[in-house]
């Protein structure tokens, strides 16, 4: 292990010394991370948080330059990186309008349903194991029903409603997994989770009372089970009801906002919900869903956490949060649309090079923050640049789930199904449907992984792409510069080439192990593994 990091440490010492001011303040300004281009607030977005950060007595981020945006916009997109022709042909063409033509392009591509379907996953807790136990069948057709509406657009109230109100089996009405993939059956857990995933809220924190009476309108959902293996209907039962109506009186529930509703034979108490709380008026909803879009394209929420919304924990800029909501309504729940206001404001094409207290331009939106990739996008990065694939199995044998060899990490539909790497890096379990079960904080762990793991090494050393990359005709030059761009997605300066070309020329370094230690060290740094 020593004698490998020995190898390439000179290189790698280098690198990250260059690559990692990409993330500072202390460090030439405008090369190549960020641009003098005006700041002018083009939105209303951008109007709201530059009066916020002029309030704040504080300057917001130059723009990004072209290099960091291609790169952002596809990671925060479809959840990969731009191929080298990709990144080449972006930084070359001079149409003024390219960032919101590529954003336009992004948002049709079918890697963009992949990228999000895992993102509604994790929310819903698409899961065939314990403590979820959706079973491989469900969790397939869950899988396939999310990912089928984000590419056919389904508006997002639609997409709700039908989550909340269908009825039928959970192999061939994938949506009634909703309420199967929750940990407990009870009214109240089910409540919680209908809370925590389309209001933002923690009802746990609400008073007892509150819980209950929104609870009651989950009191009456049935389940059946079917002769065949594992399924099981999920139906509203409306002779329960009924029955308790004889016994007991007229049932009642009350709804968040204090409403309190009839419950009737005649009325499945999950529409008197569902209708509830996708109405225009409801406080909830819509500056929900805009607030959850603002932290997956941001690292942060307007209110942080996302799914925390409470009197004690106000947003951190409410007029962005009501613009949100509003932008989300006039769309009539296009979410599309609000990806797209947001992804060609000013405010998410600032660098990430700030030279305040980074938490405080975070906390104020006046730089892009700085994260690490996802794990499932981070392995995807590396096998697509290296042309190598991840297996994964089904630990479940019946049924077994076949995984396609080369299929994309993002694209995987089971929580359950996961390796040591996606372990490593913070893949989150999808037990509570909470944001930051997500843990993308770095630990030393994967420091090591990167830097002397075979796993990658051989990734690097015998990957398909890789090795087409060093054998290209050309010199030093020529090959680091190609590395730069298809690792890095932008090109080398005129420092770093001076620096490659020098360790290329060292003795006992032959060329191509030189572009090997090179392309090591381009993985190893702050720059590749960060959403910057």
């Amino acid at each position: 292990m020593r004698r490998t990091i020995m190898r390439f440490l000179p290189v790698l010492i280098v690198v990250l010394g260059l690559t990692r001011p990409a993330l500072c303040a202390d460090r030439p300004a405008h090369a190549p991370f960020d641009t003098e281009a005006s700041l002018r607030p083009t939105t209303t977005i951008d109007r709201v948080v530059f009066s916020k950060i002029r309030q704040l007595h504080l300057q917001p981020a130059n723009l990004c330059s072209d290099a960091v945006f291609v790169r952002r916009v596809f990671l925060d997109v479809i959840g990969t990186l731009p191929t080298l022709e990709e990144t080449r042909g972006f930084l070359m063409d001079r149409d003024p309008n390219k960032r919101r033509k590529l954003v336009d392009q992004l948002l049709e591509r079918d890697e963009f349903a992949d990228y999000w379907a895992m993102k509604w996953c994790d929310l819903l807790r698409v899961k065939a194991e314990f403590p979820i136990n959706l079973w491989p069948n469900a969790v397939q057709a869950y899988h396939r029903w999310i990912k089928t509406s984000i590419k056919t657009n389904m508006r997002y109230d639609q997409f709700v409603h039908e989550l909340l109100c269908s009825s039928g089996s959970n192999f061939r009405v994938p949506q009634v997994n909703f309420y199967r993939s929750t940990q407990s059956r009870k009214p109240e857990d089910i409540a919680l989770a209908v809370a925590l995933t389309f209001m933002g809220a923690r009802a746990d924190k609400w008073p007892a009372e509150r819980l209950r009476g929104m609870a009651r309108l989950f009191a009456y959902i049935g389940y059946k089970r079917t002769s065949e293996w594992k399924e099981e209907v999920v139906f509203f039962d409306a002779q329960k009801l009924a029955a308790d109506v004889k016994k007991d009186g007229p049932q009642t529930a009350t709804l968040p906002d204090d409403t309190v509703v009839t419950l009737t034979p005649d009325k499945d108490p999950r529409e008197q919900f569902a209708d509830w709380l996708i109405a225009p008026r409801n406080p909830w909803f819509a500056r929900c869903i805009g607030n959850r879009v603002w932290f997956w394209l941001l690292g942060r929420g307007v209110v942080q956490p996302p799914d925390d919304f409470r009197a004690d924990n106000p947003p951190s800029n409410t007029r962005l949060l009501n613009i949100l909501a509003t932008d989300v309504r006039a769309a009539r729940y296009d979410l599309r649309q609000v990806f797209r206001r947001v992804l060609t404001s000013k405010t998410y094409q600032l660098s990430s090079v700030w030279k305040g207290d980074f938490k405080t331009g975070e906390a104020c939106f006046a730089c892009y923050p700085i994260r690490r990739l996802d794990a499932e996008v981070l392995i995807d990065a590396i096998c697509q640049i290296t042309g190598t694939n991840e297996e994964y199995s089904s630990a479940i044998p019946e049924p077994f789930t076949f995984i396609p060899s080369g299929q994309r990490t993002v694209a995987l539909a089971d929580g359950s199904i996961t390796s040591p790497f996606l372990d490593m890096f913070g893949r989150p379990p999808r037990d509570t449907g909470q944001a930051l079960e997500r843990n993308n904080r770095p630990s030393a762990a994967q420091r090591l992984h990167f830097l002397n793991s075979s796993h990658i090494r051989e990734k690097i050393e015998r990957g398909s792409k890789m090795r087409a990359l060093l054998s290209s005709k050309g010199g030093p030059r020529e090959t680091a510069t190609r590395l730069y761009l298809t690792i890095l997605s932008r090109l080398p300066t005129r420092q770093e080439l001076q620096t490659i070309a020098q360790y290329a020329k060292s003795d006992g370094i032959d060329a191509r192990t030189a572009m090997i230690d090179l392309a090591w060290a381009l993985f190893n740094s702050v720059e590749f593994q960060n959403r910057h």
